[in-house]
């Protein structure tokens, strides 16, 4: 079924509502994959993004308000889902993709009714073209639409498929997942000042660390059980500072926060009234909630 409204112009093929990080990145890696520059629009309100939108990407349509569509992108805040998509639908759509926090596809359903609806939960590093990101269908969305979502979503990176209700625990471990990297890095290298490190050696000697282990990770096929046995010799240092992990609860403690950011996902999407799913929300790690 087709949302239309009022109207005239030709529906543009993407339409994004909100042109923040994000929505500039899926945007970028669009055009990088050659998608036509005239097939693509964005919807910001802020005058001053708009302008630095049209610099960033020449030639980009980029308007203040919806225009027809025949695919609309919603990367605004939560809050502001609703209302977005409700007044694209007035103009005019046939399908949404929604990476917006915690706005299960029974909300948005509810305002642009039996329209193919799919949700991501796209992480950080689609920045970079690195991203991890789960799809889930809402009600009225068929293959051809999560086709449709996971190749607008492989431009920026890995694309799985699952149920709603796995949104919580896919947001949980790798739309936050992110910030516990980040997280162990920022301590490592303060680790390593107290250790009498230069504050910037140690944060050089942490970033290049963390990025060759994640190569490692990536590229040589091994779980992370077998590189770190690799790497963890019989009464060696890396086996002392293993210990110590296991002593402080290492693991039981990171399984409590990310049974924490699953809870809290469920949480955040429970708040969104009526049509959202009981256990599909989704937290921070999505757009510009970060």
């Amino acid at each position: 079924m087709t949302s239309t409204g009022p109207g005239s112009s030709a529906p543009v093929e993407l339409l994004f509502l909100g042109g923040g990080r994000m929505g500039a990145a899926l945007i970028g890696g669009l055009l990088a994959a050659g998608r036509p520059l005239g097939s693509v629009a964005v919807v910001e309100r802020d005058a001053r993004r708009r302008s630095e939108l049209s610099g960033e990407f020449p030639g980009l349509r980029v308007e203040p308000s919806p225009v027809p569509a025949r695919t609309v992108v919603v990367c605004t805040k939560p809050g502001d889902v609703l209302d977005a998509v409700g007044a694209a639908a007035t103009v005019g759509l046939e399908q949404v993709v929604s990476i917006a926090a915690g706005v299960g596809t029974g909300a948005i359903e509810s305002v642009v009714g039996a329209v193919p609806v799919v949700r991501a939960m796209p992480n950080t590093p689609a920045l970079l073209g690195a991203a991890a990101t789960a799809i889930a269908a809402g009600s009225h969305a068929g293959p051809q639409a999560l086709d449709e979502a996971e190749a607008l979503l492989a431009t920026v990176g890995t694309v799985v498929r699952v149920d709603e209700q796995a949104l919580d625990a896919v947001t949980a471990v790798s739309g936050s997942g992110p910030a516990y990297v980040f997280l162990l890095a920022e301590h490592l290298a303060a680790a390593g000042a107290d250790l009498g490190l230069p504050d910037d050696l140690a944060a050089a000697l942490v970033r290049q660390t963390v990025l060759g282990a994640a190569r490692m990770l990536c590229e040589t096929g091994d779980d992370p059980q077998g590189l770190r046995a690799a790497v963890t010799s019989p009464g060696g240092t890396t086996a002392a500072a293993v210990a110590a992990f296991d002593d402080a609860g290492f693991d039981a403690m990171v399984r409590r926060a990310v049974t924490a950011a699953a809870r809290r996902s469920a949480e955040l999407g429970a708040a969104f009234g009526p049509g959202a799913p009981e256990t599909g929300g989704a937290a921070e790690p999505s757009g510009d909630e970060r």
